[in-house]
């Protein structure tokens, strides 16, 4: 092993957290927790975690649910694709490897939603292939300790951090090597303020050396993400609202929504946008009504300010699915049934609040 690697494995053998995936070790509760954790802080993940294997314990049983409650198990975790790939990968694997996750990275690879780097953690956590797994925690400590000079998410950068990970990884401990990598990145090589005085590998840091670990890694120039002006409808029926399913593929695919849209520089306002995408969307006419709220949210490439409106039907209106899967009239207290995004959601908590205090009026 070359010179700093005991060290981070003596560090990760006295440090590692007590994580629920780590606790019982399989390959499944593996798979899963690294899918999860995929853009997603540690403490977020450990809750959904234990409730998705209190739901769905093995394979067998994710790929028997229903997609609608397998989004509802995943709701409020964002990046919804992650959730419909578990589920088709998990049928892929009882067709195919009859309800074995396979054991090389590269077998791996051909399930839904695995990339690169969740293939070589899975094959070397669960099966102790001697691959490495480059997550953003691992770029960020390799470039310190090798001061990267070039962006780490450039072709350059990338091939860099990959080849000095295989390089230096340990035969026959791939998994603690990985894991105590994106560890050290997590607890002590941190994006601001790295601990470089508790850190085990500190000796080794070229970066640290030439006083330069606030400005590793390198990364590119970012553009300013996009803001767009949102619309949606809550319509009322009989004590009830219309709800749309999304089309399965793309942001949110398979949740509920309230049917809307975004402001176009063609609409008037934002009753004219709402009018204009009911129509388009449902096929009818709206009446819209008073403001029910306004909602800030930010997705990976882009945020939105959406503005919800009550809204009622002209009597004999019959929508349509034209742009979704299906539709729904659901009453207040079946809401929580329907899985959602975020900012549905919490239109429909505010619905679920104001019937109940009876302020919703019809």
């Amino acid at each position: 092993m070359t010179s700093f690697v005991p060290a981070l494995l003596d560090w990760y053998a006295h440090n590692a957290r007590d994580l629920p995936w780590r606790c019982a070790n399989s390959p499944y509760r593996t798979w899963v927790s690294e899918v999860m954790l995929q853009q997603t802080q540690v403490d977020t993940v450990i809750p959904y975690f234990i409730r998705w294997m209190a739901a769905f314990p093995e394979i067998a049983s994710l790929a028997a649910a229903d997609e609608q409650a397998v989004l509802s198990a995943w709701e409020g975790l964002g990046y919804y694709s992650r959730a419909r790939n578990l589920h088709r990968a998990a049928r892929q694997v009882m067709e195919d490897h009859s309800g074995q996750l396979p054991t090389s990275s590269a077998a791996l690879r051909r399930l839904p939603g695995i990339g690169p780097y969740t293939a070589g953690a899975i094959a070397s956590i669960a099966f102790g292939e001697d691959v490495a797994a480059v997550d953003g925690n691992v770029r960020r400590v390799l470039a310190r300790l090798f001061n990267i000079s070039v962006p780490v998410r450039s072709a350059e950068g990338e091939e860099r951090v990959q080849a000095l990970a295989q390089a230096h990884l340990p035969g026959g401990r791939a998994g603690d090597y990985n894991q105590a990598l994106m560890e050290l990145g997590a607890l002590v090589c941190r994006p601001k303020n790295p601990d470089c005085g508790q850190c085990p590998v500190a000796e080794w840091c070229q970066a640290r050396q030439l006083g330069l670990q606030a400005e590793r890694p390198v990364k590119a120039t970012r553009k300013k993400p996009p803001h767009l002006t949102v619309t949606a409808a809550v319509i009322r029926q009989d004590g009830r609202v219309l709800l749309a399913q999304r089309l399965p593929e793309g942001l949110l695919g398979g949740l509920w929504e309230f049917p809307g849209g975004t402001l176009e520089e063609d609409d008037a306002d934002l009753q004219a946008c709402l009018q204009r995408e009911i129509r388009e969307e449902l096929g009818v006419d709206v009446e819209v009504g008073e403001l029910l709220g306004r909602y800030e949210h930010a997705y990976t490439h882009f945020r939105i300010t959406l503005y919800a409106f009550l809204c009622a039907l002209p009597p004999g209106s019959s929508p349509q699915p034209m742009e979704s899967q299906a539709l729904a009239w659901a009453g207040l207290a079946d809401l929580p049934d329907y899985p959602m995004g975020k900012v549905d959601r919490l239109i429909a908590r505010h619905l679920i609040v104001e019937g109940t205090n009876g302020h919703l009026r019809e």
